[in-house]
């Protein structure tokens, strides 16, 4: 069992976030002795769960829906799948895009790094858009497509 303190400090949580997630009902056995809140291992995993869930975009409202499903136990399976299935291709294309940016921001470093070793930006500007050194070339097609 751990207190409260001791799982914000494990999942870097404030502590007024638990307390959220324990108002808004995602933690319908947490054990009580007085105001004092005792996390079991089941608890530190429906925070991992929040968390995974949160960090893939879901809103708390849809985060107690899943642990609503949860409740219904074998009813609500394949539910509970789709979600993470839809989270998992929101996931997907997300990572996709950031690729997509880190692309085109390890080209701009290279044209800047380039254009300050040149004093000028001609070499460069001569290369655009299809003559570029092969591994730049993937950058700023990546960046660019």
């Amino acid at each position: 069992m751990y207190t409260i303190g001791e799982v914000s400090e494990m999942f870097h949580l404030p502590v007024s976030t638990l307390r959220y997630y324990d108002k808004e009902g995602l933690f319908p056995d947490l054990e009580r002795k007085g105001n004092i809140r005792y996390f079991s291992d089941n608890e530190l995993e429906a925070i991992r769960i929040i968390e995974c869930l949160k960090q893939s975009g879901l809103e708390i409202k849809d985060i107690k829906q899943f642990f609503k499903w949860v409740t219904e136990g074998s009813s609500s399976y394949i539910k509970r799948k789709e979600l993470f299935e839809h989270r998992k291709a929101a996931v997907k294309e997300e990572i996709k895009q950031l690729e997509k940016t880190l692309a085109m921001l390890e080209f701009k470093c290279w044209y800047y790094e380039t254009a300050i070793a040149d004093g000028n930006e001609d070499k460069i500007n001569a290369m655009l858009p299809d003559h570029l050194p092969k591994e730049i070339q993937k950058l700023y097609d990546k960046g660019h497509g």
